[in-house]
């Protein structure tokens, strides 16, 4: 038996909800414990199906890893193992984030190459590039990424693309490499800030945290920490769309709004009153939403990993939105399911043109990875009749206590158990 979302359309979301930490920033704070010998404890961590996976991945590489509610413990043995966990990998992308630290602390990495969410390609080649340029060779044989180097020596390395996950493996293999290593064009996300907090609490040297050239000044050792994780943007966010598509009042508590600025101002673009306090937001909303244009684009620009939010969004608005995707180009593989709801969209190349309709229509949606399911549900809210949500393991990845949530600001949704009707 399956389980699913049944979410009836039609409530207005009223009240608070409270975000936990960061799921793209744990998984990587976990991952950067390997860089020190002893125990790292990380608080404020969400409940989701993520982080039980990383801690599998941990303990593949000899780690003694306690996860108790939302705090982990991590304890790195003096010489890890270098070789990762098939069966943990192959269901977690984040999970070939061990890669810089096993070869900091290792010098030798093998890692399976990664699942995860079916979002369009995501290759490692500058991951590669980069751990290249620090001293280390790097091939892919048989399904595994092995990197091997005799030391690590800092560089100068330009990113292509601002990858966070390229930023993240470089950056922390470069904590412990001999010299200094400037890192151009580096990732700017939130997450990456969070990182670069933690390394500097463990001892690491980083430079230029926040913009787009970090300088690591390689050190011989780190030590262990104890560091909490920043709220959730993309949670925060996901609850502030909630609120303006169900016409509703949503204060969300935990997240820092200035990480979030552009949402907001899209969401007031919209018709959205928006009030900010230091780390919670209100948004409320009044009448139907005008429709509004949304680009993705690396951080500071509208998240990727917002854009189903967006769609969802657009086909409930007044008037014809078009939504660009510049990051991940399989993200459209939502709007499919968006039509069977009844949305007027259509999409061509890295374009999609939502003409929003007054309400949108019941039916059996399939989640294609966490954002999609999390936009799904969203639009269920907007729809006549009961909406079932189905593959929401995904979901589960990424919202903890989802659907308790939505039930306490009033949303009809419940999690039921039986086989899909496909």
């Amino acid at each position: 038996m399956a389980e699913h979302f049944a979410v009836n359309g039609g409530a207005r979301l009223v009240g608070a909800v409270d975000v936990v930490g960061a799921k793209n920033s744990v998984l990587k704070l976990m991952a950067a414990a390997l860089l020190a010998e002893g125990t790292t404890t990380i608080t404020n961590c969400p409940e989701i199906l993520d982080v039980p996976l990383m801690a599998d991945v941990l303990r593949s590489l000899g780690c003694a890893v306690e996860v108790d509610h939302g705090t982990v413990s991590i304890d790195v043995p003096a010489q890890p193992g270098a070789q990762a966990d098939y069966r943990s990998v192959s269901r977690l992308r984040a999970s070939v984030c061990v890669l810089g630290p096993l070869l900091a602390r290792c010098r030798r990495a093998v890692v399976p190459l990664p699942g995860g969410d079916a979002i369009g390609s995501r290759p490692l080649d500058m991951h590669q590039a980069g751990l290249r340029k620090l001293g280390a060779t790097t091939e892919i044989e048989h399904g595994r990424v092995v990197a091997q180097a005799d030391e690590l020596r800092g560089a100068q390395i330009w990113l292509d693309f601002p990858s966070v996950g390229a930023t993240e493996n470089i950056l922390m293999a470069a904590v412990l490499a001999e010299g200094t290593t400037v890192i151009d064009n580096a990732a700017r996300e939130p997450e990456i800030v969070d990182l670069c907090t933690m390394l500097q609490q463990m001892g690491a040297k980083v430079d230029g945290v926040g913009s787009s050239t970090l300088t690591v000044h390689g050190v011989t050792g780190l030590q262990p920490t104890e560091h909490r994780v920043i709220g959730d943007r993309i949670v925060g966010a996901t609850w502030a769309f909630a609120a303006t598509m169900s016409r509703g009042e949503v204060t969300v508590r935990g997240v820092d709004p200035h990480h979030i600025d552009l949402v907001l101002d899209k969401l007031r673009s919209a018709g959205a009153e928006t009030t900010m306090g230091t780390d919670e937001f209100t948004v409320r909303m009044d009448g139907r939403p005008r429709a509004v244009d949304f680009v993705t684009l690396p951080y500071p620009g509208f998240a990727t990993d917002l854009q189903p939010m967006a769609i969802a969004l657009s086909a409930v608005a007044d008037g014809t939105s078009m939504i660009t995707e510049n990051v991940f180009e399989a993200r459209f593989r939502f709007v499919d399911e968006m039509v069977r709801l009844g949305a007027d969209a259509r999409t061509d190349g890295h374009h999609a043109v939502v003409r929003g309709v007054e309400r949108l229509s019941s039916a059996p949606v399939w989640a294609s990875d966490i954002r999609a399911g999390a936009g799904l549900v969203l639009a269920g809210l907007c729809a006549e009749g009961q909406t079932e949500v189905w593959d929401i393991e995904h979901i589960d990845r990424g919202y903890p206590r989802f659907v308790e949530n939505l039930r306490s600001l009033g949303a009809d949704v419940a999690r039921v158990r039986s086989e899909p009707d496909r």
